[in-house]
């Protein structure tokens, strides 16, 4: 699971570096990732302790879970607290005794440090269960006990979100996707969406974006569990392409708020990586101009869906068609109608209120 979002940089060598890199494949020096100023920084050992290149004025070490070797995520020394601002939201990790489960755990882990990446790229709150022990954003790991006993279902409940730890199988991952008819199933795309309920209850529940929120989504007090049932006895309504981002969206409220934020995480960090690599669409067709975009803005400041989707269509364009060259499917498989543009637009309000 590499990637850019920003692209990163050894500060020894000028090596280009991934997100998850932990070494220098040039120079050989250890790499740990600064949440604090979101920069991957080459390491010089200080006694117990490391002293980063990107950031010399103080020194750092390793989060605690650098010993199972799933994270790279650095923690000034001088604080009491033994994990990053990633891990410290965990609650339950997974059994590591049975075979797998360690490598299941890392890319779940992976996974989560990239959502952590851009929740705080976007300068969102970020609650624990030390820091708000009743509401805080919390990750239970869990594996079903037995194939024949109850599934761990992946979901979300008062700030707890659990991921069945099948997710990081790719085939099981990959057979559920189809099971369910799904364009689309990541880990991160679970991580994205199981945080927007969460950002629901801190950015909207009882709050003044309520109503407007309601305007948009539909009314969330309408009974969940009913709602769930009837779609997936009788699956979303015919018309759910004109104004939901999915299937599964058109089923509650609650459930088109989350895969709306999920989307608006998908865009951002996407277009991160496409401005980190100076990327311009320009297609040679007589339609060209209509479909280019130059990405040479930063979608995690207030931009305004408008521009982002400006920017993101010509990209998917041209993404997924550079997917089906490879005989893959489409990277984006999803269209944005405008009625779900107006609803990444209040997400992206949300994130970026107006001052004062």
């Amino acid at each position: 699971m590499g990637g850019a979002m920003k692209l990163f940089e050894c500060q020894n060598c000028g090596q280009p570096l991934y997100f998850e890199n932990t070494r220098c494949m040039s120079c050989g020096l250890v790499l740990g990732y600064l949440p604090d100023i979101g920069e991957m920084s080459a390491l010089e050992s200080e006694g117990d302790d490391w002293r980063a290149l990107g950031a010399p004025d103080r020194p750092y070490r390793f989060c605690a879970n650098v010993t199972h070797g799933i994270c790279n995520w650095l923690v000034p020394a001088d604080q009491d607290e033994p994990l990053c601002r990633a891990c410290r939201h965990n609650r339950t990790i997974p059994d590591l005794a049975p075979a797998g489960n360690l490598d299941r755990w890392r890319r779940l882990e992976l996974a989560k440090h990239r959502l952590f990446y851009t929740l705080l790229a976007l300068g969102l709150p970020l609650a624990n269960r030390v820091d708000d022990p009743d509401n805080g954003l919390a990750f239970d790991f869990l594996a079903d006990a037995s194939p024949q006993g109850p599934r761990v279902l992946t979901g979300h409940d008062d700030g707890l979100v659990t991921i069945n730890l099948e997710e990081a199988d790719d085939h099981a991952r990959e057979r559920i996707r189809t099971e369910m008819g799904e364009p689309y199933r990541t880990l991160l795309g679970h991580f994205r969406h199981e945080v927007g309920h969460w950002f629901w209850d801190r950015l909207v529940a009882n709050g003044p974006q309520l109503e407007a929120c309601r305007a948009l989504f539909g009314d969330d007090t309408q009974d969940y569990a009913q709602a769930l049932a009837r779609h997936y006895q009788n699956g979303p309504p015919p018309d759910w392409q004109d104004r939901f981002v999915s299937a599964y969206a058109s089923s509650h409220p609650w459930e088109d708020f989350a895969e709306t934020w999920a989307h608006y995480l998908h865009i951002v960090d996407t277009l991160e990586t496409a401005r980190a690599f100076g990327l311009r669409i320009q297609p040679r067709i007589e339609r060209g101009p209509e479909m280019a975009a130059r990405i040479d803005f930063d979608p995690n400041t207030s931009v305004g869906a408008e521009r982002l989707v400006d920017a993101w269509l010509p990209l998917t364009f041209a993404v997924n068609s550079l997917n089906r060259s490879m005989g893959h499917p489409d990277l984006y498989p999803f269209v944005l109608p405008p009625p779900v543009i107006e609803k990444l637009d209040f997400i992206d309000r949300l994130v970026h209120p107006p001052a004062g």
